[in-house]
């Protein structure tokens, strides 16, 4: 499709409105019915031929009627001007939701309900990565008279807790001078600068401290480098089957990708790296047999506006795809918010 064609963007998109609305192949009297295109039902069935030829459009039956194909969408999607845009009431809604999580866990877990049920689609939402937060918080609690517990509280919200043993019992008024120093060392640093910040600090110790303190160190970067705590949550699955008539073939192949977390969270990570705002990936774009049926819509949420973690919806490619891109950009602001706060 020629680039200025900008009549048979019109035509394209009116096919994929009324094709999501209805689920019904669309023709061409219809959109001249039904949109103000300006031109004859003769010049639109033209034009929808171009578009067939072109990939963007395919007619599944013997019917007049035409629907998008996922080059039909990709184009849609590339030539979105708009999105829908959320009331006041709404914004506030989903913030006050959001506000009320007690921890993480449940800011995680409400933000998954909350997009399901704005999109009626499946929500997914990564865990914050320890590689990505920076450190907010450090204690140091003595277990008995030989061990340590090393607390770490990130940016983010995740609390982390690891043990150290000691060959003797630890000096209290060392410990709380430690702890301070390690907080101001360390707070808000993400890993890559606080390997740095942490050795300056050990090296200002007596030789017969600087053991401790490196220890210490080493359990903090460790702990922020970990890899296998990734994982995501997962919520409105129940949308798919009850919109089960979406899709072409079964539902069971998407619901079974979905299951594979492992595969879910590279993909998550690939979108991520494509684009810093939001990514949408259409049918075979995904790349993955069993979501070759659907479309996922993603973005990164995160505090400082850095992302530390990724929230989408996963849906059928006949999605209301400016709906579907308001409901997670919007989520993942307030995210990022309740995160930073």
């Amino acid at each position: 499709m020629a680039a200025g064609d900008d009549r048979r963007l019109d035509v394209l998109r009116a096919i994929v409105e009324d094709y999501v609305q209805t689920r019904e192949p669309v023709g061409s009297k219809v959109l001249a019915e039904r949109h103000a295109l300006g031109v004859s039902s003769a010049t639109i069935r033209n034009d929808m031929a171009v578009l067939e030829e072109g990939g963007y459009i395919a007619q599944p039956h013997t019917s007049a009627g035409r629907v998008p194909t996922d080059k039909g969408y990709r184009m849609f999607v590339d030539r979105l001007s708009s999105v829908k845009a959320f009331s006041s009431a709404e914004k506030s809604a989903i913030e006050t939701f959001l506000a009320g999580a007690v921890d993480l866990d449940d800011v995680v877990t409400r933000a998954g309900r909350l997009l399901a049920q704005l999109t009626g689609q499946v929500a997914v939402v990564q865990y914050p990565s320890l590689r990505r937060s920076g450190l907010r918080h450090l204690e140091l609690v003595v277990l008995g008279e030989r061990r340590l517990l090393v607390v770490l509280i990130t940016d983010t919200g995740r609390v982390e807790q690891r043990t150290l043993e000691l060959t003797e019992p630890p000096d209290e008024t060392f410990l709380v001078d430690l702890r301070t120093r390690l907080n101001v060392a360390a707070a808000g640093r993400r890993l890559k600068e606080l390997r740095a910040a942490l050795t300056t600090l050990a090296e200002t110790y007596h030789p017969v401290d600087r053991d401790l303190v490196e220890r210490i160190a080493d359990v903090i970067t460790e702990t922020l480098s970990q890899e296998s705590e990734e994982r995501i949550v997962l919520a409105g699955t129940a949308n798919l089957a009850q919109a089960g008539m979406r899709f072409e073939h079964a539902l069971r192949p998407v619901l079974e990708a979905l299951e594979e977390q492992v595969v879910l969270l590279n993909l998550l990570t690939e979108m991520a790296e494509d684009s810093a705002g939001v990514n949408v990936r259409i049918g075979r774009e995904t790349q993955l047999a069993g979501l070759f049926e659907t479309s996922v819509v993603t973005t990164g949420y995160g505090s400082d506006g850095d992302a530390v973690a990724t929230i989408g919806s996963i849906g059928p490619t006949r999605m209301d795809y400016p709906g579907t891109i308001a409901a997670v950009r919007a989520v993942a602001r307030y995210l990022s918010r309740i995160l930073g706060s």
